[in-house]
């Protein structure tokens, strides 16, 4: 079943911040506009459910290994001091899970990132593309 089928649509507030990376079949999945911090992942799944627990078992299992593959995936390729993974949703309530790098030297370190709105710097679209082609490579993620 389609995401379209399931009713599924990006909420404009993530669709706004964030940089559409592409499907990984489960989910859509989302690099944020901020390379300040990064990389900050979220993946939403295409889902009306609003919390991960209400998924039914099997998609909350693939959703499971997806947030995994997108976990060791960062911490291979971007060696980060600490990942930190939240389903939050306190503004945006459609399900969306956060995967984000997280540095001794980030602006935030050692608080939250949450709501941090002091600096922003965007990706170049050249960066983007390279983040887009090591997941390709280095990951089953990303479908065509």
């Amino acid at each position: 079943m389609t995401a379209e089928q399931r009713g599924f649509s990006l909420d404009p507030r993530l669709a706004a911040d964030c940089i559409i990376l592409g499907s990984t079949g489960e989910c859509e999945l989302l690099l944020l506009n901020n390379r300040l911090l990064r990389p900050w992942f979220i993946l939403v799944p295409y889902t009306l459910e609003e919390e991960l627990i209400d998924l039914e078992l099997e998609m909350l299992h693939r959703v499971m290994q997806q947030m995994a593959e997108l976990s060791r995936f960062v911490r291979r390729e971007f060696h980060p001091d600490k990942i930190n993974t939240a389903t939050i949703g306190n503004v945006v309530s459609q399900l969306h899970i956060h995967i984000i790098a997280r540095y001794h030297n980030d602006p935030c370190w050692p608080g939250t990132v949450w709501g941090y709105a002091e600096d922003k710097e965007t990706y170049p679209a050249q960066e983007t593309n390279d983040i887009v082609s090591r997941l390709k490579e280095n990951t089953a993620l990303l479908v065509d």
